[in-house]
C-alpha cells in the first residue's frame, strides 16, 4: 500500500495530509475532528485501500502537522470546507466520496451542500446535518453541556489538562487518549482544537434558528451509536429531512463516540459496502 505525505497551502494555512493507495483508486476523504488527527482512521485506510479506494487522511487545521491559526474565526466551517477543498484540488481529485466523524461530519455536511458537485457520497459518522442537530430538542442541548464550557478560554483549556487531563479522560472516554494527550501536547493543539467550537457552537446559537442549507443532493449515509456521549439519536435521525439524494441510517450497538476505533470492523464493513 503507497503512501504519500504532502502539504497544501490553504489560504495561507498549511494542511498536512496523506494518501495512501494507488493512483487510479476511487478517492475517499476521511476528514477527523476534535480532538484528533488522521491517525483516527488508521484501521480504516487499509480496509478501503484494499476495496480500491485511493484513501485521503489530511491533520484538519489546529490538529496535528497542520498549521493553527490563533484567530478564532480561522475555524469558521466554511473556512474549514475550503481546507478539505484545497486538499482535494492538491491531490488532483474533482469528485470524492466524503467521509467526516465528530467535526469532520459537520464539514462533510458543509461540503455536500455548499460544494455539491465535488462530493459522490456523504458519510456523516456521530453528528447529524447541521440543521437537524440545532432542532434536535433538550435532550441534544442537555447533551451539550460543555459547549458553553468551552465557551472560555483558559478556563475549558484548565478543566480538560489540569490532574493529568484526568476531566479530559473522563469527559471523552477516548479510547485513544494517552495518544491523544501526547499529540495535543506536542503539537499544542488544545486552544486550536477548542476554536472550533468558539467558531462555530456558541451556546446562543442553540436558541437562534436552524441554518438553511441546500439540501444534500449525494447519496448519505449516517452512522450513530448507542453509547455515544455527546450526542442524541434524533439529531442524526432527523438528517434524513435535509437529504435529497437517499439515506440510509445505521445504528450501532455498544460503541461509545469514536465507533471507528472501538468497532472497526463494523465501521469497516459498513464503508466498503456504501462506497462501492
Amino acid at each position: 500500500m503507497g503512501t504519500n505525505t504532502n502539504r497544501v497551502d490553504s489560504s495561507g494555512v498549511s494542511i498536512a495530509y496523506a494518501v495512501h493507495g494507488p493512483d487510479d483508486g476511487r478517492p475517499v476523504l476521511l476528514l477527523h475532528g476534535f480532538p484528533d488527527t488522521g491517525r483516527l482512521w488508521r484501521h480504516q485506510v487499509g480496509a478501503l485501500v484494499d476495496a480500491g479506494h485511493r484513501v485521503i487522511v489530511p491533520d484538519q487545521r489546529g490538529f496535528g502537522a497542520s498549521d493553527k491559526p490563533a484567530d478564532v474565526d480561522a475555524y469558521n466551517l466554511l473556512v474549514l470546507a475550503g481546507d478539505a477543498l484545497a486538499v482535494l484540488d492538491d491531490a488532483g481529485v474533482e469528485r470524492a466520496a466524503v467521509v467526516g466523524h465528530d467535526w469532520g461530519a459537520p464539514v462533510a455536511w458543509a461540503l455536500g451542500a455548499m460544494a455539491a458537485p465535488r462530493v459522490e457520497r456523504l458519510v456523516a459518522m456521530s453528528v447529524g446535518h447541521p440543521t437537524s442537530f440545532r432542532g434536535a430538542g433538550f435532550a441534544q442541548k442537555e447533551k451539550s453541556w460543555y459547549l458553553l464550557l468551552f465557551q472560555f478560554p483558559g478556563v475549558a483549556e484548565r478543566w480538560l489538562s489540569d490532574d493529568g487531563w484526568s476531566r479530559f479522560r473522563e469527559w471523552s472516554s477516548h479510547p485513544d487518549a494517552d495518544a491523544v494527550i501526547a499529540d495535543i501536547e506536542a503539537n499544542g493543539s488544545l486552544t486550536p482544537g477548542l476554536n472550533w467550537y468558539r467558531a462555530n457552537g456558541a451556546p446562543e446559537s442553540m436558541l437562534e434558528d436552524p441554518p438553511q442549507l441546500p439540501p444534500i443532493e449525494a447519496p448519505v449515509m449516517a452512522m450513530w451509536s448507542t453509547g455515544d456521549m455527546a450526542l442524541t439519536e434524533e439529531q442524526m435521525t432527523g438528517s434524513e429531512a435535509y437529504c435529497a439524494g437517499g439515506f440510509r441510517y445505521e445504528r450501532i450497538e455498544g460503541a461509545g463516540h469514536w465507533i471507528q476505533l472501538e468497532q472497526p470492523e463494523v465501521v469497516n464493513g459498513l464503508l466498503v459496502d456504501f462506497l462501492r
